[in-house]
């Protein structure tokens, strides 16, 4: 009776994840704020033509469709199928096709040992418990096999997001670890531990500059980024504490601002490359 209990109560969180990131556009996200990041995981893992690649919480493709282009099978797995509408338009308009599978980043439907390279890019980072994904990662990759993720980290931009919406979010499922724990060095090798050789870990940014100032870019993520609109959904009957999330975040996008330039916005966000070989 407890594992009937336990399966239905994860099926609902998967439910809530699922439409957490089907709702607002996260493909306009993808393609607006982070274009480059899906081509810098795939040239630092070194995707070639004829290597069998998994992408884990694949989005609309931002990691998938590169690694594609490079004559690589690919598959695009995520638990939010509702996003691969625009993967697929996206996937055309490059010229490129690869298979899209629903599929949680918890427990992949996939062999082990079933591909070359496995990837994520800011993608599994979100699923709830870490450690399982970990697992899975490299249950699916073949021996000497890649895998590559790029995560946010905990001190970065995208870091101290949530660091501001946490006060307002729901609570966590049981088990879970904040995301941006994926982006801390010293987490991601206790995940791993001895699994993995020719560990690569490096911090990079990215810069975000799409807004022309930080009032603006609080709208956007408001209308546009699913875990920031289910924070919002959650807090909307309680009018001051909607007033204090709002005024909370446009502090913290002022704070981050670098641009000097009137009518403009750019917010370094660091994340973390990581890369390494299965044992």
């Amino acid at each position: 009776m407890t594992s009937t209990i336990d399966q239905t109560a994860d099926q609902a969180v998967k439910a809530r994840h699922r439409a957490v990131w089907a709702s607002g556009d996260y493909p306009a996200v993808a393609a607006q704020l982070i274009p480059t990041l899906g081509a810098t995981l795939v040239e630092a893992t070194g995707v070639r033509a004829g290597q069998r690649v998994l992408d884990v919480a694949a989005g609309s493709g931002n990691a998938a469709i590169p690694a594609a282009a490079t004559g690589a099978t690919v598959v695009a797995s995520d638990l939010t199928p509702e996003l691969f509408d625009a993967g697929r338009a996206a996937a055309a308009e490059h010229g490129v096709e690869l298979e899209w599978a629903q599929g949680d980043a918890e427990a992949l439907p996939y062999p082990e040992d079933s591909f070359d390279v496995v990837l994520s890019c800011v993608g599994a980072m979100f699923a709830p418990r870490h450690q399982t994904v970990a697992d899975e990662l490299v249950r699916v990759t073949r021996p000497g096999g890649t895998i590559g993720m790029i995560n946010w980290t905990p001190e970065g931009f995208i870091g101290q997001v949530f660091r501001t919406l946490s006060p307002y979010a729901p609570p966590s499922p049981p088990g879970a670890t904040p995301p941006p724990r994926w982006g801390d060095e010293e987490h991601v090798r206790a995940l791993f531990g001895d699994r993995i050789t020719d560990v690569e870990m490096r911090r990079q940014t990215v810069v975000m500059d799409v807004s022309p100032d930080p009032a603006a870019f609080r709208e956007y993520w408001k209308r546009n980024y699913g875990p920031i609109i289910a924070v919002y959904d959650y807090n909307a009957a309680d009018h001051d504490r909607v007033v204090a999330l709002d005024r909370d975040l446009l502090q913290l996008l002022t704070a981050w601002n670098r641009s000097d330039t009137p009518g403009r916005t750019a917010y370094p966000a660091e994340y973390l490359l990581f890369t390494a070989r299965k044992r």
